[in-house]
């Protein structure tokens, strides 16, 4: 069974997966003052998430689809939280005179409560993993301990939604740094058994100045461990494909397409994506990801 997955508009502000890349980019130099407006760009992107669900589902609609209290209270919790996070961050850059990101429109993803939550735990786990990837790039001691605090406080908005969801609250012994770079989507797959294609990456690939022989690699990202594996080009002359998911990625991890097994900025060609991997299960959270549960089919990217 083949699936297109469509790619999640509201985390465009962090490069994309579902859209290509057309050229070669440089890994942008990165200060401080670079890392706070992220963070602040994140806590933006939840706050207006969190508001707008508040404004479209009560308390009652939660509770009669079987999230019972204190969910709804501990959801407006984690919102607060956020808010807190907005008014540290934005005081931060006031006191250092560092001009202010604004806050943008966002368009979020769900069609009722239930892919509502599951949203919400993707989004307060991919933010746990972009604060640990941007926390080597501080100079600033006391900004670091701040940025891990609260990196601190969203792993655990992310194990208790991940909980209420069925899922493991603590898949690996290690959060995965993100880069700053990605987006995302959300299908099951089984482990081990699962193909990942990149849809149309050739395309994007000769763009790149890439040609039909040369190594592409499936780059993941899993806790602290970087997984390549070579992709080869399929007879249809336009994807990438690997035939399966590699051994050692566990919980919220992420791929992408990259010319070199480093997966470095400007070797990448499409990503990265999400992949929610348990022992049974992988939910593929990516943009433009294929998804497949059968033995000879499995994850798209298009």
């Amino acid at each position: 069974m083949r699936i297109f997955l469509a790619p999640f508009a509201a985390l465009a502000f962090l490069c994309s997966f579902a859209i290509p890349h057309s050229k070669r980019v440089s890994t942008p130099s990165v200060d401080d003052s670079t890392i706070l407006n992220y963070s602040l760009t994140l806590e933006y992107l939840q706050r207006a998430f969190y508001r707008e669900g508040f404004s479209s589902f009560t308390h009652q609609d939660f509770v009669r689809l079987g999230f019972e209290d204190p969910f709804y209270s501990n959801l407006q919790h984690i919102y607060q939280d956020d808010q807190d996070h907005i008014t540290f961050l934005a005081q931060a850059l006031q006191a250092a005179s560092i001009p202010q990101t604004q806050e943008l429109n966002y368009t979020f993803p769900y069609s009722d409560i239930e892919s509502w939550v599951a949203l919400a735990g993707v989004l307060e786990s991919i933010s746990a993993s972009a604060y640990l990837g941007a926390a080597p790039s501080l100079i600033d001691k006391d900004y670091l301990t701040a940025s891990n605090s609260i990196l601190s406080t969203k792993a655990r908005h992310a194990s208790y939604l991940r909980a209420a969801l069925s899922e493991s609250p603590f898949p690996n012994a290690f959060e995965t740094p993100l880069p700053f770079v990605s987006t995302y989507s959300f299908r099951k797959v089984r482990e081990g058994r699962s193909s990942i294609t990149f849809s149309n990456a050739f395309q994007t690939a000769t763009n790149l100045g890439i040609n039909e022989t040369a190594p592409v690699f499936a780059v993941f990202l899993s806790g602290l461990m970087m997984i390549p594996v070579q992709a080869r080009l399929t007879a249809n002359g336009r994807d990438y494909k690997i035939d399966t998911i590699p051994d050692g990625v566990l919980g919220q991890s992420y791929v992408l397409l990259s010319s070199n097994e480093d997966g470095r900025d400007e070797d990448v060609v499409a990503g990265p994506a999400v992949l929610e991997v348990s022992n049974a299960v992988c939910k593929s959270l990516v943009g433009g990801v294929r998804a497949d549960d059968d033995d000879d089919d499995g994850v798209g990217l298009s």
